[in-house]
């Protein structure tokens, strides 16, 4: 060991050779102004002075330098001894220690987990070539009330051609059949067109992509397949290149093959995950040879700016570009419609929908932090005042404020720093429990992980979190007494006035915080118990849906179910063969958009146009409504509430006048105060003839959990050609066997259709509330956890409060105080914080009410019964936590409490 002395010696010679090389620089700098000074009296220029005594002390710049570089030396060495000092001092108060790190590691490792999802889902960029570059186009007709009404074919054109962008490709979700396996299969499929992938900047792993330059009619016979589709169906060969695949009757040759780990940008994990790409150029077979300009029968378009061009200039472009179209083509684009095209951000679009939810949980868990900083600076307010004799000591012996405060900020940066540390471990250690909790719809999910960003986050929110908590305790002891607290007695040190109303402060914004918190979590949970139990319009219980898709070939030709003639035996069959399945009651055939809450409303079901009678001509943009094509029977078996009218029959087929039944929604928007039966439509520009309204059907919650307000029509199967089916089963139902016994019966029937999707209706209703769901347990695990750390930040204040006065106690209690004197003196003080922090905090509820406003279903932020009851809690858990001191206060022994005095 004679070696590390020998070291430490050295160290030390170096240390103290230092400092006195920092005073002897000091010392020639006064020694130099002083000099100056003189020359200038005796009648020189301040120039002229400096320069002589320059030259006489040397250069006065150097000197400067040399004594920064001290400066800098001695603080490094100093700031050495703090943290040596730091790491001592919570050595000694281990247990202090030990609550303080882990009710920060807590805090930080939950802001750190949000943040990790924020940053995956939000900040992190889309895995894309220039991916600012990258817009959504949406179609909105805000005249007639449909926004993202899709586009058609002429106007992709024209935007492509618009000179604003690289390339434009509308995408069309499809879900397609693959055969001439063991058994047929279902894929997800998106058409794009040729330029999809040099849109987006990717290649593939095996083979090639599409030709941009090919704008040959109809669907080309090629396809790009995902590595996943590649590895399952097979097995990975790489002589894959070439090999024809059968989707529906059409043979498609595959010429690429994507890599593992890529996914399409969507919104959604259907959207996210797709198995096969098609291109088209949306025109000629399967698709009309010329399609019309107001026909939007592209669901959605995405496309990549000019190089240089920011999204607000090409949006001005845009502007330009529709107004010119409107004058050009006026029948197209009637005035009332007031057709406008926006561009989106693929990021934003992208994540739009779960934005705000993730924000707010970022802004939840943050004052949990927050919170539990504020409970921290009390505890070390609390360890501050026992210290406040050794402080004094320490400011007597000659160490300034300036260097007090550092060292107990350094302190706190230990702590908190630790905290981190251990908040990340424990972060890392529960990660795949985490995930498991975010749902599996939020996009980008994929990219959620900690990584550097997430770790540089962790390391800023705890040098924050340090420099709030060790901020107060560090500025009262810079403003201690120094004669009044050495002439105190060494058996301990008691709180200031000022300290005691500092924490006083501090536990009120806490309460006051933690209120906000509660209230926000407590409208969260009613609105998620309103929707929970709101009238659906419809019986989902002991209902199963299960999904088939009738074969849509390039060829219309050779399409098998090309007409309601065709289509009508294989449906009669399949319900024939449903009722038959064992515990079945009851069965329908519907189409995806007739499964509630089920499907998606821009791709396969889009809300179509309705063409009324006497009220919008043909040639301009009618409103949209969504439409569902079912049997008969589909309305009973869902127990949904006829108002008017009647529901179909058999008799609705091809061979008779077109019907339609809709909800009361649709008759109040369309026909106000009018009774709406008999009244005609057509449901889309393809239509012929006329559908005359014979039901009128209660609003149901089948488009939107929140709104059954809707407009919705529901059209007879035996009268409208679908091809995306969903068979529906009522009653005991075995969810296990059940699927394959019904693929049984379908593949008995078409040996070509795939049949998947199985899923409880209560299942898809329950999915619906996913999001909503994890928001509202995160706020409410996030507010109950505010809840127990205010409530232990206030038991902090009155234990302490009750520990000084323990000599006052003894007096009184000898004096004849009663004990319940002594208790309420204790809970009231307890009551005055309280109320205060509570006064505060729905001040501060009132203020941010907006922030929260649109998560809310059927309760307005300033419900008062919500704000009371909350309110109400948070004083019974301060009143709970300030009884157990007051217990202990009232118990006390007068001989005891006078001796300690």
């Amino acid at each position: 060991m004679t070696w590390l002395r020998q070291i430490l010696f050295r160290v030390a010679s170096l240390f103290r050779r230092r400092n006195l090389e920092a005073d002897m620089a000091e010392e020639m700098r006064q020694h130099l102004e002083i000099r100056i000074q003189e020359r200038i009296d005796a009648g020189l220029s301040p120039r002229e002075a400096r320069s002589a005594a320059q030259r006489e002390f040397g250069n006065i710049a150097q000197i400067q330098e040399q004594s920064r570089d001290e400066r800098h030396f001695l603080w490094l060495e100093q700031f050495v001894q703090d943290l040596r000092q730091g790491m001592r001092a919570l050595g000694r108060n281990r247990g202090f220690s030990a609550v303080i790190v882990l009710t920060l590691a807590f805090g930080i490792g939950a802001n750190t987990a949000i943040f990790s999802v924020v940053q995956g889902v939000l900040l992190r960029p889309l895995p894309f070539a220039h991916p600012e570059q990258l817009v959504i186009i949406q179609d909105d007709l805000p005249g007639v009330g449909a926004r993202d009404a899709g586009l058609s074919e002429p106007e992709w054109q024209d935007l492509q051609r618009s000179g604003i962008f690289e390339y434009v490709s509308p995408t069309w979700y499809d879900d397609n059949n693959v055969t001439g396996g063991s058994r047929p299969s279902r894929v997800s499929l998106l058409m794009v067109a040729p330029n999809y992938f040099s849109l987006l900047g990717v290649t593939p792993q095996l083979g090639r992509t599409f030709n941009p330059e090919d704008h040959s009619p109809g669907i080309t016979a090629e396809l790009v397949i995902s590595d996943g589709l590649w590895k399952r169906e097979f097995g990975g060969r790489p002589d894959i290149l070439g090999k024809s695949l059968r989707m529906d009757t059409d043979l498609y040759r595959v010429v690429g093959v994507m890599p593992a780990g890529y996914h399409d940008p969507g919104r959604t994990r259907r959207d996210r995950n797709i198995e096969v790409w098609a291109s088209s150029s949306f025109y000629g077979a399967p698709l009309a040879d010329h399609p019309l300009r107001n026909r939007r029968n592209l669901p959605t378009a995405i496309a990549r700016l000019k190089p240089g061009l920011s999204v607000a200039t090409a949006q001005s472009q845009v502007d330009a570009l529709v107004a010119s179209l409107q004058k050009q083509f006026p029948g197209d684009y009637p005035r009332q419609s007031a057709w406008t095209v926006r561009l989106v951000p693929l990021q934003e679009g992208v994540t739009g929908n779960v934005r705000q939810s993730l924000f707010l949980l970022l802004g939840a868990v943050g004052l949990v932090l927050l919170i539990g900083c504020v409970n921290v600076a009390n505890l070390m307010l609390a360890r501050a005042s026992s210290r406040s004799r050794e402080m004094s000591i320490r400011q007597a012996l000659g160490a300034g404020r300036t260097r007090l405060l550092r060292q107990l900020l350094t302190e706190s940066l230990l702590l908190s720093l630790l905290g981190g540390v251990a908040g990340v471990a424990l972060l890392a250690f529960l990660r795949d429990f985490l995930l498991r909790l975010v749902p599996e719809e939020l996009p980008q999910l994929n990219e959620i992980s900690i990584d550097w960003g997430v770790l540089l986050f962790a390391l800023g929110v705890s040098l924050i979190a340090g420099a709030i908590f060790g901020l107060a305790p560090a500025l009262q002891a810079g403003r201690l007494d120094l004669v009044h607290m050495l002439k105190r007695e060494g058996r301990g040190s008691s709180a200031s006035r000022e300290q005691v109303r500092t924490r006083r402060i501090l536990v009120v914004i806490e309460l006051a915080l933690s209120l906000v918190l509660m209230i926000a979590a407590s409208l969260l949970v009613r609105s998620f118990w309103d929707l929970l139990h709101a009238p659906l319009g419809y019986d989902p219980d002991r209902v199963m849906t299960i999904r088939t898709r009738l074969p849509f070939p390039n060829d219309p030709t050779t399409d098998a179910y090309a007409t309601v003639a065709q289509q009508a035996p294989f449906f009669r069959e399949i319900l024939r063969r449903s009722r038959t399945l064992p515990g079945v009651e009851a069965a329908a055939v519907g189409d995806f958009g007739a499964i509630p809450l089920g499907h998606d409303r821009t791709n396969q079901n889009p809300p179509l146009p309705v063409i009324l009678e006497d009220r919008v001509s043909e040639g301009g943009d009618a409103p949209l409504v969504d439409q569902s094509i079912v049997t008969p029977e589909y309305f009973s078996l869902m127990g949904m509430k006829l108002l008017r009218g009647r529901w179909f029959t058999d008799f609705d087929n091809d061979h008779a006048p077109g019907v339609a039944v809709i909800n009361e929604a649709m008759a109040r928007a369309f026909w106000p105060g009018e009774n709406a039966l008999g009244k005609r439509l057509k449901l889309s520009r393809k239509a012929t003839d006329w559908a005359t309204v014979v039901g009128i059907v209660a609003d149901a919650r089948t488009e939107s959990i929140e709104d059954p307000g809707i407009p919705q029509a529901y059209v007879s199967l035996y009268q409208m050609v679908a091809h995306h089916l969903a068979i529906f089963l009522r009653g005991d139902l075995d969810p296990g066997s059940l699927p394959d016994a019904l693929r049984d019966q379908v593949q008995a029937v078409d040996a070509t259709l795939p049949v998947f999707g199985a899923q409880l209706l209560d299942e898809t209703v329950s999915a619906s509330l996913t999001a909503r769901r994890f928001s509202m347990g995160m706020v409410a695990l996030f507010a109950l956890t505010a809840l127990f750390v205010a409530g232990l930040g206030i038991y902090g204040v009155i234990s302490f409060v009750v520990g000084e006065r323990t000599h006052e106690f003894g007096i009184r209690v000898a004096l004849g105080a009663q004990p319940g004197d002594i208790t309420w003196m204790i809970l009231r003080q307890g009551l005055d914080l309280a109320l205060a922090g509570t006064a505060v905090g729905l001040v501060g509820a009132l203020l941010v009410s907006n922030l929260f406003a649109g998560f809310l279903f059927g309760v307005k932020p300033t419900d008062p019964l919500t704000l009371a009851g909350v309110a109400i809690v948070l004083v019974g858990v301060a009143l709970g936590a300030c009884y157990i001191p007051a217990r202990r206060a009232r118990s006390t022994d007068p001989i005891v409490a006078l001796r300690a005095g």
